[in-house]
């Protein structure tokens, strides 16, 4: 047993020494991803080569061991570092927050590190996740690590933001579950925790993609009044309008799927990673906060529906090409007898107004609630056209009128 310890000691030395970090004084800011197998990037084919990673700004993105050991994420201690020992990479796949961090290393200082690493576990709803949970207890441990080695060095830390992809697993299984409460609970324990290892008040916001998985679910039916696979994706649009904390990142929708299954692509990660990083550096730099391409007010005139958009980049436009074209390019109305009475869809302004067969009072107007059975991305999972002139797509919604 002592052969082995120092062993073990041995072999860390060996890789802290290997480990180069730019010289002087440093700030470290720490954003990871959490969630489930999105986080993680599974089935994502990794196309970010570690040792550019490693060497892009000056080595200046790390783990949270503040080393450039990228890919062996595993809940489990002690099979993390058997990867590590062996330098194991089947399981090694494109992470959002890889894009995000070359992003963030372009634009802030050359004396600041970026600290990123996953947390969470595949195929697990947010009750499953939640403080008590063994994916919170490592995630939790992770920060605390980053924290202590920055202390060390006698470095400053912060981590302002924890990007959020997580869902899939609360639309597919039908918990008996409230996602809001839990939602908003698991953003208050992670600042408590947060604030407690970094001993810093500052508070965490949380930067929300938007799963579009409803298809998956057994009971999908998008024309029925009652959709409560809408549930999910409704509580980010819900956040990202009301809540100061919340900040945009992007739906999934518009990106290829892993055989049109649930997980996004690597080019699709990469996306998720650059709109990440635009909340992040707005965060930083104490912007407006970017709410994403969702709508802020709905209204009826008529047989018409008028729904106003938050819209980051002016003009608003329908895009055919990396979306394939939908059904009034994603927009339905449905009435209360399961009725999609949308006849015609145009543009005007901030603004997209519906034309409808009847009168659409006591409807709900949704978008992107559609798609093949079993299918998820921009080819035949639900889907919607409207993006802005950046690159921000719709965010999926149902709302009542």
């Amino acid at each position: 047993m002592r052969t082995k310890t120092i062993l073990f000691i041995l072999i860390t030395l060996l890789f802290t020494a290997c480990s180069q970090l730019p010289e002087g004084h440093h700030v470290v800011i720490c954003i990871p991803v959490y969630g489930q197998s999105l986080a993680l990037g599974e089935e994502a084919e990794r196309i970010t080569d570690f040792d550019s990673l490693a060497n892009y700004a000056d080595g200046r993105i790390v783990t949270e061991n503040l080393d450039h050991d990228y890919g062996y994420f595993e809940n489990n201690d002690m099979k993390r570092f058997a990867k590590k020992m062996v330098g194991y990479q089947k399981r090694s796949f494109e992470l959002s927050i890889y894009t995000m961090a070359q992003r963030l290393a372009d634009h802030i200082g050359k004396d600041t590190l970026i600290c990123i690493f996953p947390g969470g576990q595949g195929a697990t709803q947010l009750s499953n996740l939640s403080k008590g949970t063994l994916p919170y207890q490592e995630f939790m441990e992770n920060i605390k690590t980053a924290y202590k080695q920055t202390i060390e060095k006698d470095w400053d830390f912060q981590i302002p933001a924890v990007c959020w992809m997580q869902g899939e697993s609360d639309i597919e299984d039908y918990p008996d579950t409230e996602f809001r409460q839990l939602l908003l609970q698991i953003w208050e324990d992670m600042n408590t925790d947060i604030q407690q290892i970094t001993q810093c008040k500052d508070t965490i916001r949380f930067i929300c993609y938007q799963t579009n998985s409803l298809s998956r679910a057994a009971k999908y039916q998008p024309d029925s009044y009652d959709c409560i696979e809408t549930t999910v994706p409704q509580t980010f649009v819900d956040m990202l309008r009301d809540d100061q904390w919340f900040w945009a990142s992007g739906p999934t929708y518009p990106y290829s799927c892993v055989g049109e299954k649930i997980h996004i692509d690597a080019t699709g990660q990469q996306h998720i990673g650059e709109l990440a990083a635009r909340s992040a550096l707005g965060i930083l730099r104490g912007g407006e906060r970017i709410r994403g391409l969702i709508p802020i007010a709905t209204s009826v005139k008529d047989k018409e529906v008028i729904v106003q958009l938050n819209v980051p980049s002016p003009p608003l436009t329908f895009d055919t090409l990396q979306v394939r074209k939908v059904q009034n390019y994603g927009f339905s109305v449905i009435s209360k007898n399961n009725c999609n009475i949308a006849q015609s869809v145009s543009i005007e302004g901030n603004s997209v107004r519906i034309t409808c067969a009847e009168s659409p009072q006591g409807c709900k107007v949704r978008y992107a609630v559609n798609g093949d059975p079993l299918k998820s991305g921009n080819l035949h999972g639900p889907r919607g056209n409207l993006r802005d002139s950046s690159g921000n797509w719709c965010y999926l919604f149902d709302q009542p009128l």
